[in-house]
């Protein structure tokens, strides 16, 4: 089976991870995982009371926890 040439490059974007450089970098990859970083970071340190997802028709749908009475 012959090696593909982009195998080298693949596999180093897919090993890819965040760095603090990236909020400076011009490169498409390197400044969506800053932002993507971000994202999940402020996500995580705000939390949600009361969360929700977006459903395949565009509607907020209510996320049930285990436990929780309404």
């Amino acid at each position: 089976m012959p090696k593909n040439s982009n195998n080298n490059e693949t596999s180093k974007i897919a090993g890819k991870t965040y760095e603090v450089e990236d909020y400076q970098s011009k490169d498409t990859l390197s400044s969506g995982l800053a932002t993507t970083h971000e994202q999940v970071s402020d996500a995580y340190m705000e939390g949600e009371v009361n969360p929700v997802i977006e459903d395949v028709a565009g509607e907020d749908v209510q996320v049930k926890r285990e436990g929780y009475k309404e």
